[in-house]
């Protein structure tokens, strides 16, 4: 009874009105969750499921399933293993399943200018002994840096450690010192490389290239560099550096100076590895030749003789080209050396300061005679202004006179001129008279030459008549002679065929006149 009163009930229909408001219901409920699903999704996958690193961030991703990590890894090695994957997501917008990745955002790597970064690699596995930088595979430091700008870096995998960029300043160069590379104590080098100063840049030790003036980024995890100066420096022998010595004569004499050295460019590294950076070069190098020479050179000189005379310069000369021969093997090259002062003893002091004032009374004497000498030049002034006045008047006469005289001189250049002029005339009647003299005794001279020679032609065909000159001049002795000949006394009979008739008779005569004279 109780099922089928059950059983009626159930089967008996419903009212309408409560049916519709059921349905009503339900749709309205189906709606809502379709309007509250299709609402709620995009906003989920929008806000949890969005990755959008902004501008100058990274995003790391973490996985949430897959093979799990070992115990010594901390990043995932391979795809669909679990932890952090070494790829980063750049600037942008992405979307990951929250429930398979988690994620983090990062700000980039920023090397900023005049720094370089240098990479800590965090995973891998750890270094051999000994080693420095870390290869493929290998935890530790990467040999490569990073010059300035932003680099997308894993924090997770890297660890980036700022360094400054190496500067070489203008006038400097720098020394490099390879911290890796091969060892020049090994035994597997040549003879010639092992314990050597200087090394290549594939060996460790100090390079022998250096570095000109400039910006360079280097690891510092593989290379040191130390700058040197090569512009000229001055050191100055003085305070607790001052050189004190013993003389000859026993005076303890104190030195002070100052000495100009630069270092030359070709041996800098050889000297930074030797010596030292410039407080050693001076303390080391230079400072104890200089007092080793002082000392020695300066003990076999008296005091005076550092006061007075050339010594002094002499010494200054010597202690330079010292320093010059010893310190040219290391690379430093020594401008000048000047002796600024000399430090006598008390006694010698004495003499000096008595000197000095004995100068100075000589200087007071000397500006009173340059008193005196300028009032004597101020008395010579003016009687050089009252010379001067009457010098111009005498200047002025004479000037005037000079032009009178000019005048004169004129007048009596043309009259002079003119008489020049009839001097001229008369040379010329002169001239034309001798040549006409000269003419006329080359005349007489023609015609008395022509007369001699004519005389001399009848006196040649005279001559030739009678064979030769000896028998025409007795002919002519004859003929001068014959005339006055009235005799001739002879024994030679033969003479009265060439004689005159009578002749001999009137030679007689004659003979007896002649004795009837006497």
């Amino acid at each position: 009874m109780k099922i089928q009163d059950f059983s009626d009930k159930q089967s008996a229909p419903p009212n309408s009105s409560t049916a519709i408001s059921l349905k009503t219901g339900c749709f309205i409920a189906a709606l809502a969750s379709f309007i509250l699903l299709i609402v709620a999704l995009p906003a989920w996958y929008w806000y949890w499921w969005r990755i959008e690193p902004e501008n100058g961030e990274l995003a790391v991703l973490i996985r949430k399933t897959g093979d799990p990590l070992p115990s010594t890894e901390i990043l995932a090695g391979r795809p669909g293993q679990q932890g952090i994957q070494l790829e980063v997501l750049p600037e942008g917008r992405y979307f990951r399943n929250p429930y398979f990745w988690g994620w983090g955002i990062h700000k980039m790597t920023d090397i900023p200018a005049g720094k370089l970064g240098v990479k800590v690699r965090l995973y891998g596995k750890n270094l051999p002994a000994g080693a420095i930088l870390a290869q493929d595979g290998f935890k530790g430091i990467e040999p490569d840096i990073l010059a300035p700008g932003k680099y997308r870096i894993n924090p997770y995998a890297y660890e980036v450690i700022v360094f400054d960029a190496i500067n070489i300043r203008p006038g400097h160069v720098g020394v490099k010192t390879s911290l890796s590379g091969k060892d020049i104590l090994n035994g597997s080098m040549p003879e010639s490389d092992r314990n050597a100063y200087l090394v290549g840049n594939e060996s460790k030790g100090v390079c022998a290239e250096v570095m000109s003036p400039g910006t360079y980024y280097l690891n510092p995890y593989l290379w040191t560099v130390v700058e040197v100066n090569l512009q000229s420096q001055r050191f100055e022998m003085g305070g607790t550096d001052i050189i004190e010595f013993l003389t000859a004569d026993g005076f303890a004499v104190k030195v002070e100076g100052t000495i100009e050295f630069n270092v030359r460019r070709e041996m800098a590294a050889m000297l930074a590895h030797k010596v030292g950076d410039m407080e050693d070069i001076i303390k080391k190098l230079i400072l104890p030749r200089a007092r080793g020479f002082i000392r020695i050179e300066g003990s076999k000189k008296t005091a005076v003789e550092f006061i007075v005379g050339e010594t002094r310069q002499q010494f200054q000369n010597d202690l330079e080209k010292h320093l010059k021969q010893t310190c040219d093997g290391f690379g430093v090259s020594i401008n000048s050396v000047l002796i600024r002062n000399i430090i006598p003893p008390n006694e010698v002091a004495k003499i000096i300061r008595d000197r000095e004032l004995a100068a100075q009374e000589t200087k007071k004497f000397e500006q009173q005679i340059v008193q005196a000498k300028s009032r004597a030049e101020l008395v010579r002034q003016e009687m050089l202004a009252l010379q001067n006045g009457k010098k111009v008047e005498a200047e002025t006469a004479s000037l005037r006179a000079g032009i009178g005289a000019k005048q004169e001189q004129e007048v009596k250049k043309i009259a002079a001129v003119r008489e020049l002029e009839v001097a001229k005339i008369d040379k010329d009647t002169a001239e034309a008279q001798a040549h006409a003299k000269i003419l006329s005794a080359e005349a007489e001279r023609d015609v008395i030459r022509l007369h001699n020679e004519a005389e001399a032609a009848v006196l040649k065909v005279k001559v030739n008549a009678f064979g030769d000159g000896m028998e025409w001049a007795r002919y002519n002795l004859y003929q001068r002679l014959a005339p006055q000949i009235n005799g001739i006394i002879t024994t030679d009979t033969s003479v009265r065929s060439w004689l005159p008739s009578g002749g001999a008779a009137e030679a007689v005569d004659n003979s007896k006149k002649k004795e009837t004279v006497r």
